[in-house]
């Protein structure tokens, strides 16, 4: 790897962390962001059993037990059987879960807008193709883990 890259890629980070502070503060949302991350990974990963959610969340067990207790007694996600062990439960998004990301995304954007709204279209394409490399390159590394994690 590129010492640009190397570069690259910590200030893609950092300044992610910012935009993400920004857009938490500015709306005045009150709710956990853990929340809407683990909405947000059981919409992107799909149903999974608690103790994977919390590791692929990088949150405790007991955290995220009372994270799914939050998020189950809004009716945000569901368990449901799991097929491979009659004992375990998986977790999965329920659409009204979902919805509520949706609008959570829907408000943290526009609070955001006029933070961005002087960009020219070439730099909102620009953006847009960040965004598309980013995911691909994401997309593309949880095929390669989950492609390890079956052999």
């Amino acid at each position: 790897m590129t010492q640009q890259l190397r570069t690259v890629l910590g200030d893609l980070v950092s300044v992610n962390s910012r935009l993400t502070r920004l857009a938490a503060s500015a709306s005045g949302n009150t709710e956990s962001p853990a929340i809407w991350r683990t909405i947000a990974v059981l919409r992107d990963l799909g149903p999974m059993r608690l103790g994977e959610l919390a590791r692929v969340s990088r949150v405790s067990q007991p955290t995220m037990t009372k994270l799914v207790r939050a998020l189950d007694e809004r009716g945000w996600v569901r368990r449901i059987a799991d097929a491979g062990d009659a004992r375990a439960w998986l977790i999965s998004a329920d659409p009204s879960g979902i919805a509520a990301l949706d609008a959570w995304r829907e408000e943290i954007a526009a609070v955001l807008e006029p933070t961005f709204d002087d960009l020219s279209d070439d730099e909102v394409a620009t953006l847009a193709a960040s965004v598309e490399i980013v995911r691909s390159r994401l997309e593309r590394a949880r095929a390669a883990r989950m492609a390890g994690d079956v052999a």
